[in-house]
C-alpha cells in the first residue's frame, strides 16, 4: 500500500471497516511512514474534537473535500516511500 491509497481507505481504517488483508496492509505501512502516521494520528484526534464540539455530522461535500484534499497533500509529497509490488 502507498501513501495516498492508505489515504482513500483511510475513514474505513479508523471505523474499522477494512477487510482483514487491507487493514494488514494499511497497519504495515503505517509502521514504514511517519508521514501517514502523523495523518491518521492527526485525523483522529480531529474527530476527537470534533465529536466533542460539535453535535452535527461533518456534511458528506464537506467531508469528502477534506478527503481530496489530503489524497493531494500525500501526492504531492516527495518523501513518501514507493508502493511495494
Amino acid at each position: 500500500m502507498n501513501c495516498e491509497e492508505l489515504i482513500r481507505y483511510l475513514s474505513d481504517y479508523i471505523d474499522n471497516n477494512l477487510d482483514e488483508d487491507l487493514r494488514a496492509d494499511a497497519e504495515e505501512h503505517l509502521r514504514t511512514c511517519h508521514n501517514c502516521h502523523v495523518v491518521l494520528d492527526t485525523t483522529r484526534k480531529t474527530i476527537l474534537m470534533y465529536k466533542g464540539s460539535i453535535k452535527d455530522p461533518i456534511p458528506a461535500p464537506r467531508r469528502v473535500a477534506l478527503f481530496d484534499r489530503l489524497l493531494k497533500a500525500v501526492s504531492e509529497r516527495q518523501d513518501c516511500p514507493p508502493e511495494e509490488e
